[in-house]
């Protein structure tokens, strides 16, 4: 049977609410040193300290117990696995920013066996320093792509990750209104123009855009440099590889600059939640934003679609996109190696992601094998845009350094677009920045 404990104090409902978000931890990543004393560093339970596979098995989970779907999922998921082994799985259940802010801490001391985290650059960061294992013995694993696999890949090669579920980045919009004006998805640039400006005549803002919260535009600044200067290159800039002064990301500055007049104005100052409201009024036409877009005009989901964005170079093409994959990673220092990562391999089946989906709504499970009955239509197209991906990048937020992202990449992002014309101050600023954090 599973067991459930946490000696972490309750935070305010606010900080609990915001925490359940795809996207609190950056909040919280600022707000963290007010919010929270040492007295609320995660509080691992250990595993059973046998090294066996039918030993207690620790599982440390971001999401509080009662906070919602996400955790009933992975409890769902920590009680089939209980059932199914006969092994005892001590649940750690923590709030979503608490965990993301005392993660460092929690993996240089006692950590859970088992704990849920993510693909891209953060899982490679714990990989270099030691604190997660090598799980490679565990691939190939069945149902899981090898786009998968390259994101559970760390910079040596090797894997520390196995993927739970993910959610596309693309452009959505409303059936109804692209029926009603004749408009069809742009698949090239040309179409893309032509298609914002005809939606200007027609009276419509072509894109909602928000950015009061400071990440969503972290996902318009992925997608062009993605389509302007590959997957590749974009990767290399977030590990610190690449100069933010350069060229290449002057040149993506600058495609975004001739794109925000087709953009609501006045970003700085309103939600996500708010833009989606304009698209679900038929204020604007399109919104490029996760697929948790439903979340914010959740009665108008029947009649979302959406598309890719458009290619704007053809010799680079548009198979790469933002899909950040959520999963889990086994703790170094967990004393539970054997049994962690015994429990790692049922996580990554079909089977685990029918019993997390069985008890709430469904997420789009990673293992291609999983059921998909019930999925929604936007999350059976989304499964098959995923997978004709040759690239999935994870988001800015987590293919670099979280204190990057949210001490430099949100501000400079803010200003770009206060100021859209001083693109040499904002990178020459960044590429400072940069070098002070990441050492070269």
């Amino acid at each position: 049977m599973t067991q459930h404990h946490s000696s972490l104090p309750n935070l305010s409902s606010a900080i609990a609410t915001a925490g359940s978000s795809r996207r609190g931890f950056l909040r919280g990543a600022m707000l963290g040193g007010a919010l929270l004393s040492s007295s609320t560093l995660l509080d691992a339970c250990g595993g059973g300290g046998s090294g066996s596979a039918t030993g207690s098995v620790a599982f440390g989970m971001n999401e509080a117990a009662g906070s919602g779907p996400a955790y009933d999922r992975l409890k769902a998921m920590a009680d089939a696995y209980a059932k199914k082994s006969g092994v005892s799985v001590k649940t750690n259940a923590v709030d979503h920013n608490t965990f993301q802010d005392n993660i460092n801490t929690y993996l240089q001391g006692s950590p859970d066996d088992v704990f849920t985290w993510f693909a891209g650059y953060r899982m490679d960061q714990f990989a270099q320093q030691g604190l997660i294992t090598d799980v490679s013995d565990l691939w190939p694993i069945d149902g899981m792509s090898d786009s998968f696999k390259a994101a559970a890949t760390a910079s040596d090669g090797k894997q520390y990750f196995v993927p739970k579920d993910y959610y596309p980045w693309a452009v959505f919009y409303k059936k109804s209104v692209f029926q009603k004006f004749g408009y069809a998805p742009p698949t090239t640039e040309a179409d893309f123009t032509s298609l914002m400006k005809q939606m200007q005549t027609d009276g419509l803002v072509p894109f909602a855009f928000a950015d009061k919260d400071g990440w969503p535009a972290m996902g318009t600044f992925d997608i062009l440099n993605m389509r302007i200067n590959g997957y590749d290159y974009h990767i290399s800039l977030m590990a610190g590889e690449k100069d933010w002064d350069s060229t290449e990301v002057k040149t993506v500055f600058d495609a975004w600059r001739g794109l925000l007049p087709y953009h609501q104005p006045d970003a700085l100052g309103r939600t996500w939640q708010e833009a989606a409201t304009s698209l679900g009024k038929e204020e604007c036409g399109m919104y490029l934003l996760g697929t948790f877009v439903v979340d914010g005009i959740p009665d108008m989901e029947d009649d979302l679609d959406f598309f890719t964005f458009p290619e704007l170079d053809s010799s680079i093409g548009a198979d790469a996109l933002d899909a950040p994959i959520d999963g889990f990673c086994l703790a170094a220092a967990g004393q539970n190696q054997t049994g962690g990562k015994e429990m790692l391999k049922y996580l990554g089946t079909a089977a685990a992601a029918e019993a997390a989906n069985a008890k709430a709504t469904p997420f789009i499970a990673a293992n291609s094998n999983a059921d998909t009955s019930g999925y929604s239509a936007l999350q059976k197209k989304s499964v098959e845009v995923v997978s004709a991906a040759t690239h999935i990048a994870q988001f800015m937020d987590r293919d670099t350094r979280a204190d990057f992202a949210s001490t430099v990449m949100i501000p400079s992002l803010q200003q770009f677009l206060n100021s859209p014309d001083d693109i040499d101050g904002i990178t020459s600023s960044i590429q400072k920045q940069k070098v002070s954090i990441f050492g070269s």
